[in-house]
């Protein structure tokens, strides 16, 4: 296996069979319509790393006759993954046991965050954390860094190297947390409002306002989290929700006043159609409807659930046709237990049958790619396969491991071999990842 990465572009044709997926992203229903599918299909892209052209390879235009050439015969061209909450600083972290959410923060989360005030080992991890995302197949990501300013330059200058779409914020911290984990109100808006000047926008960078959650932040804090959200209206919000049962009753004791959990953020301007809520496992129906009244989105992240016996995400409760929400996926590393997105949508099966829908295959791509692309607000730009949008690619083979190549024999359709795909498959279905055209990862 190798990484590389190609600074400077050349015009090149990619060829394959050709998947992509649209839909919509409050409701996650995935027509048949919805799908793109050219089983003997290329994509053209330009030398400046976009899609220039999609079609039959024997369609293909003279002008790219003479292009470099890449082919994956019998392997699908899709979209690169995004992956909508993870924690840049824990990519260390996988497979730490703690009996909740509040003991593992505790014992592993904050020991390890604590080094990121290193600038030298917080630019270390951003290389290898951004190597493990694409030996997965994701091209984008929504990312958590540390309450050190250092952290977040080094994760967007990493990302910058290869011209991807990071979207990512300082963590806001100014309580129950050891000492150098921690900020004042007043230091986290004056260092999130000179990283916003120094990094959004700039390139495929973009900012989201992060305050931890509410058991870490005081009322100023999260007064001052609104404010610098409101100041800046094209940035976003990430923070957590309703992930656990004990530290939702830790919430309601630091917030006596507030009607629930959800009215703590409303509370302070962070409930907005720009909030991006990870989790929100234990919802009451009043915070399912002033989520949808206020546009935000919830980030489904089953493996960490999972893994910290955290709860089962009720998917159906977002559809109700009176108050959709809009609904994206991700790893949650590292209480999640997998880097990869295919894994990541097996477990989404899994927990959705626990609540009696059996998740489809392409409504599960989509929520993995232009969903999440929709809800970061990157979808001009990456999260399907588009003329004009970056050249964000993956190839998957849907035989890559022996299982899967048993199990292909018995697929009838796309929806079957792709469903397969994500059941049984992990980092080795991922034969190359492209970000803007450059080939960042690929099997030898």
């Amino acid at each position: 296996m190798s990484d590389t990465a190609t600074y400077k572009n050349a015009a090149k044709v990619l060829t394959g069979t050709v998947v992509g997926f649209t839909g919509s992203p409050t409701s996650g229903q995935v027509s048949e319509q919805d799908v793109l599918h050219i089983e003997k299909g290329a994509i053209a892209v330009n030398a400046d790393g976009r899609i220039a052209w999609i079609g039959a390879a024997g369609e293909l235009p003279e002008q790219y006759e003479n292009a470099e050439r890449h082919d994956y015969q019998g392997q699908y061209l899709m979209a690169g993954f995004i992956d909508a909450h993870v924690h840049f600083p824990q990519y260390r972290m996988p497979a730490a046991p703690g009996k909740s959410l509040m003991e593992w923060l505790s014992k592993y989360t904050f020991p390890e965050e604590i080094q990121y005030g290193d600038e030298a080992f917080a630019q270390r991890a951003a290389t290898v954390f951004l190597r493990e995302l694409f030996r997965n197949g994701t091209t984008s990501a929504l990312t958590f860094a540390t309450v050190h300013s250092v952290s977040v330059d080094a994760l967007f200058e990493a990302a910058s190297e290869f011209n991807m779409a990071m979207v990512s914020g300082k963590t806001m911290m100014d309580r129950m947390a050891p000492e150098g984990l921690t900020d004042t109100p007043e230091e986290s808006y004056a260092q999130s409002q000179s990283l916003i000047d120094n990094w959004h926008k700039k390139g495929r960078a973009r900012y989201a306002v992060t305050p931890r959650f509410a058991v870490t932040s005081t009322e100023e804090q999260l007064r001052f989290a609104g404010e610098l959200l409101k100041a800046n209206p094209s940035v976003l919000m990430q923070t957590h929700l309703s992930e656990s049962p004990g530290e939702i009753a830790t919430v309601e004791e630091l917030f006596p006043d507030a009607q629930d959990y959800t009215d703590v953020y409303a509370r302070f301007g962070l409930l907005t159609d720009r909030s991006i809520f990870a989790h929100g496992i234990h919802l009451s129906e009043r915070e399912y409807q002033r989520i949808h009244d206020a546009g935000a989105s919830i980030i489904h992240c089953p493996t960490s659930n999972n893994f910290l016996g955290s709860g089962l995400f009720d998917l159906p409760a977002t559809k109700k046709a009176a108050r959709p929400i809009a609904v994206g996926l991700a790893t949650d590393i590292g209480a999640g237990t997998s880097y990869s997105m295919l894994a990541t949508m097996a477990e989404a099966y899994k927990v959705a049958m626990l609540k009696g829908y059996a998740l489809p295959a392409f409504e599960a791509y989509y929520l993995a790619t232009l969903a999440n692309a929709q809800i970061l607000r990157i979808d001009d730009e990456t999260g399907s396969l588009a003329v004009g949008k970056y050249a964000d690619i993956i190839v998957v083979n849907p035989r890559a491991t022996p299982i899967l190549e048993h199990r292909q024999q018995l697929s009838g359709s796309l929806e079957s071999s792709l469903f397969a795909c994500m059941i049984l498959g992990d980092d080795r279905l991922i034969s190359a990842t492209y970000v803007a055209g450059n080939i960042v990862h690929q099997i030898d």
